[in-house]
């Protein structure tokens, strides 16, 4: 059943960087998505760590997953509120585009090599691939994405102050005009904390699969201790995979159903009118409860001490940032290695740099590894 949509939910308002004539059988905003799925980025999510490298298991949540994972999520929430599903959809499925091999370890290592060329980050990788890395159509480079979707992209994170941009995006807004400086629309607030949602819940449950984490250990976390009591009375004693699964869908929907109640709230407060009121609210509007922020930041902090930080994990992101360090130190040095369609974009210059970058970046797990092995002539990567 459709259900109309808030005065303060997003239309298509300033078209795209590129002109070309809109799709007859299709919104601007799904026409959008229909292209991040089509594009050869997203394809290679399926073979980019998320917080288990790709080879661990067929089970792991891999960047792909993770992303369909996130969309579905953001489309929940935007249901419940009256949102444009299709525009959080469509920035769930991109969200991650620019992520390196091996997860935030892959982009550790390239920010750090970049140090002097502007360094590296994943949200303005995913704004180079969209507007001009996915050279694939005939009229133009990249993706020529709605306004809408770029704004939300860009704005990822909330508002960018003056100055702060990367070159990237400064550039982009010049030609756009992406108005940095406000909140972006309720559809990439969603889509961004539908990312939150789906990590928190997601990646706990890849923990316990993976025995580096105990369901026991999520008796004292809020959210799921609750969780846990809910699922056992109900059900009784479970084995550990039915526990796990029945624990997380509560959390996910205990994180929903708290969002929706808080963002209207804050709606009914600011009453905002048009897509444009909630650009100029001066806060965020899609959120977290002050309750479910704490335990939000409880279940960051437990995973990044109990999970990220693991010896295993330590381990394997070690031998992952050597990966990509050794691979940028060969293409930077020996250009003519690069594949003949990336030795064409290289002018001598600093920008071979971020050329050989672009070209690591896009690389799956897999692929990265083999390339190693090919230009870096053998060298030993510690076990």
């Amino acid at each position: 059943m459709n259900v109309p949509l808030a005065p303060y939910a997003s239309l298509p308002r300033a078209g795209r960087r590129h002109s070309e004539p809109e799709a007859t059988d299709r919104t601007p905003f799904q026409r959008d998505r229909d292209r991040i799925l089509h594009s050869a980025a997203f394809r290679r999510l399926q073979y980019k760590t998320q917080v288990f490298v790709c080879d661990e298991g067929d089970h792991y949540r891999s960047r792909l997953t993770h992303s369909l994972e996130v969309g579905q999520i953001a489309r929940s929430l935007c249901r419940s509120l009256a949102l444009e599903e299709t525009l959080a959809e469509t920035l769930a499925l991109a969200h991650d585009l620019g992520h390196t091999p091996f997860g935030h370890a892959g982009e550790v290592a390239l920010d750090r090599v970049l140090a002097d060329c502007g360094g590296f980050d994943h949200n303005v990788q995913t704004l180079r691939i969209v507007t001009r890395l996915e050279a694939r159509y005939a009229a133009f480079d990249g993706l020529n994405l709605t306004w809408d979707t770029l704004e939300g992209l860009a704005k990822h994170n909330g508002p960018v102050a003056p100055g702060a941009a990367l070159a990237p995006v400064a550039a982009l807004d010049r030609d756009m005009d992406l108005r940095l400086g406000t909140w972006p629309s309720l559809e990439a607030q969603a889509a961004a904390l539908a990312d939150d949602i789906a990590y928190n819940n997601h990646d706990i449950d890849d923990g316990v699969r993976s025995g580096l984490l105990c369901l026991d250990d999520l008796r004292d976390l809020p959210l799921f201790c609750e969780a846990i009591a809910a699922v056992e009375a109900r059900h009784g004693k479970l084995p550990p995979t039915r526990l796990i699964h029945e624990t997380v869908r509560r959390g996910v929907r205990a994180m929903v159903a708290d969002a929706v109640a808080e963002t209207r709230r804050r709606l009914a407060k600011v009453q905002p009118e048009t897509a444009d009121d909630v650009r100029m609210a001066g806060q965020a509007l899609v959120a977290f409860s002050n309750s479910m922020a704490e335990t939000d930041q409880t279940l960051k902090t437990f995973m990044r001490e109990r999970l990220f930080h693991h010896p295993r994990i330590k381990a394997e992101s070690g031998r992952a940032g050597i990966v990509v360090a050794d691979l940028f130190g060969a293409l930077s040095a020996r250009p003519e290695t690069l594949p003949p369609g990336w030795q064409r974009r290289v002018d001598g210059t600093r920008r071979t740099a971020r050329i050989v970058a672009d070209y690591i970046a896009g690389m799956t797990d897999r692929f990265a590894e083999s390339e190693h092995a090919r230009v870096c002539q053998g060298d030993r990567v510690p076990e």
